[in-house]
């Protein structure tokens, strides 16, 4: 039995509630979609200790942004997802869960939508999986001994889950450094592979460095303003909002006893061959840092903005070690891998061409060529902060107008509407104030 629905939203993460939310406000009959059986299950997967890396004020999911005391400290993991259950609750969000997406196609009545529990037939398809879908885990890993306990990030949850022993741990992104330093300060000896992640630091002249951020327009980036197209798959820079929130720097890692290496090239038995790359990606991390404060402070004196002066320590605790190229795990009491690698992404259910060369969707803030069919959730749609909780709203609110439009273009003529014209991306020639360099700004 195929169910008719006008509007069927793939994914119940923040992208597709903040779409729900609009289309629910305009009366437009909809479902959410989701696999997992309960909401906010990817904020549930993350490890104990997790802390939105934006502050507060940047929670803003549309009709529920922030009005707590503490607008500038660090949401913990359970209150995210208690926000998340609340929201739903609130504005009575139509969530169906358990429901695997396996395909969606065009059809002459619009989009036939296959699933695990049957079909649905509906006129418009929202994409709301988000980039986040499949944990990245290189080949090699299969080479390790059966003795060693490997898991992704997503899968760590605290030390105490740890077999005893030291810990490698193979990315320094935002979750490599985060758990990597809550290792340490557990009393593990770790082991760090870095990446060429970027630094910043966590407040600079008496503001937390998104309010910097957000007041020169970095969240506002758009794709044509990055150094290329690929660009928007770049690294998270480090960063914590652990403990109320501080500065992460690898060389004060080194200094705490972690062990810093370069990345690892490959894996035999307990043999971990390793790039001399260590202090390369350092001095990347050190470089982005120093070019990134210079411009904030040009942008305070361009802008006459009364902000102390600041110097950040220069750290240089990692150039005054030897690049290490070969680990043997066993004798350096290694138990546990960590693979803080990041996730794949990809929209093989979508059986259309709607993607550019990097998998990534063509569409205009949201809208895609094909009638009644969009993504939500996602960075550079068109801007940074698309797929944040500061801005996913935005966009969610141009979507569900665009359908809304849809909609009522039908009823008026009583036909499926095929001339479908992306939307306007109004944002495509923004200006900021920061420019150069390449980051992207994850609230996880």
């Amino acid at each position: 039995m195929t169910t008719h629905v006008d509007t069927i939203v793939i994914g119940g993460g923040q992208g597709g509630l903040s779409t729900s939310y609009y289309l629910k406000r305009q009366g437009r009959e909809h479902i959410i979609l989701e696999q997992a059986d309960q909401c906010a299950q990817v904020w549930r997967n993350r490890w104990d200790s997790f802390t939105l890396n934006t502050p507060n004020w940047m929670t803003r999911l549309p009709g529920a942004e922030y009005q707590g005391n503490d607008p500038d400290g660090f949401m913990p993991r359970d209150e995210v997802v208690a926000y998340f259950e609340a929201y739903i609750e609130r504005f009575e969000l139509p969530v169906e869960y358990g429901i695997r997406v396996t395909s969606v196609e065009p059809i002459k009545a619009g989009y036939l939508v296959s699933t695990d529990k049957g079909e649905f037939e509906a006129a418009n398809v929202v994409i709301a999986t988000g980039l986040h879908q499949q944990p990245r885990i290189p080949p090699f890993s299969a080479n390790l001994p059966a003795e060693i306990h490997q898991l992704h990030s997503g899968e760590y949850r605290n030390p105490e889950a740890l077999p005893a022993g030291a810990v490698l741990v193979v990315g320094s992104a935002q979750s490599g450094c985060q758990i990597a330093e809550e290792l340490y300060r557990s009393g593990r000896k770790v082991y760090l592979s870095v990446s060429s992640s970027p630094r910043m630091p966590r407040r600079y002249r008496g503001k937390d460095i998104t309010g910097w951020l957000e007041l020169a327009g970095w969240f506002d980036k758009t794709v044509d303003q990055l150094p290329s197209p690929k660009a928007k798959f770049a690294a998270s820079a480090h960063s914590t909002g652990k403990d109320g929130g501080h500065t992460i720097n690898l060389h004060q890692f080194m200094r705490d006893g972690v062990v810093l290496l370069g990345h690892i090239q490959g894996i035999q038995g307990y043999q971990v061959a390793l790039a001399p790359d260590m202090k390369e990606n350092l001095s990347k991390a050190d470089k982005f840092e120093v070019d990134f404060v210079k411009q904030i402070d040009e942008y305070i004196e361009r802008n006459g903005v009364d902000a102390p002066i600041e110097n950040l320590p220069q750290l240089r605790d990692g150039y005054d070690t030897r690049e290490i190229l070969a680990l043997d795990l066993e004798s350096a009491s290694i138990t546990t891998v960590i693979w803080a690698t990041g996730y794949k992404f990809g929209f093989s259910l979508v059986k259309m061409p709607a993607f550019d060369e990097d998998g990534y969707p063509r569409q205009k803030r949201g809208v895609t060529e094909f009638p009644g069919l969009y993504f939500i959730g996602l960075p550079f749609l068109p801007t940074m902060k698309s797929g944040l909780l500061a801005g996913v709203g935005e966009v969610a609110a141009h979507v569900a107008g665009h359908i809304d439009s849809r909609i009522k273009i039908q009823e008026a003529g009583g036909g499926v509407v095929y001339d479908n014209k992306m939307g306007e991306d109004d944002n495509s020639n923004a200006t900021t104030d920061l420019g150069g360099g390449s980051i992207v700004i994850h609230s996880r």
